[in-house]
């Protein structure tokens, strides 16, 4: 067992972290059929995301995010710009820890993934509701300080998402 690994978190309990980020969104949900028959450019909407991860066991997490769109959803399509709103998305989930690395006595990187589940109101306010899978690598630095940098995709949006942003442990 690392000296990292020893020195998880949870033997100091801090069994939480609070984290601001940003994500790029690469989303095509209501625009699907369209992009489908025309050549379309999807164009990222930047988001800012506040994310907060509860840690009941040491390889076991509930992430619980919300994100925020600070700009519309773009298209291009034969060179013509489309927009629509955005719709904010919040969601919670499980993640895992697939593995950790040991940097020094006092950093590590670690590996979490799993699966999760986002509510979000569409352009009609309907709900919806969509499954995602999500990945992210954290680097951890002292007792507290996290960076981490990451990747989602929504299956039921059809919508690519990278994330990333710093954070600290309590």
């Amino acid at each position: 067992m690392s000296h990292a690994s020893i020195r998880d978190s949870l033997f100091k309990n801090q069994h939480f972290e609070l984290s601001f980020g940003q994500s790029l969104l690469f989303i095509s949900n209501s625009k699907q059929i369209d992009l489908r028959t025309q050549e379309a450019l999807v164009v990222p909407t930047n988001a800012i995301l506040f994310f907060a991860e509860l840690r009941p066991y040491k390889t076991m997490r509930i992430p619980v995010f919300f994100n925020l769109a600070t700009e519309t959803k773009q298209f291009v399509i034969d060179g013509k710009t489309v927009s629509e709103r955005a719709a904010p998305t919040i969601g919670t989930g499980l993640t895992f820890k697939i593995f950790e690395l040991k940097i020094d006595s006092t950093s590590k990187i670690e590996f979490e993934a799993g699966p999760l589940t986002s509510v979000l109101f569409n352009k009609n306010n309907n709900l919806r509701i969509a499954p995602i899978i999500a990945g992210r690598f954290r680097i951890m630095r002292g007792s507290n300080f996290v960076m981490y940098a990451g990747i989602s995709y929504s299956l039921g949006i059809n919508a690519l998402g990278l994330l990333y942003g710093t954070g600290t442990i309590f």
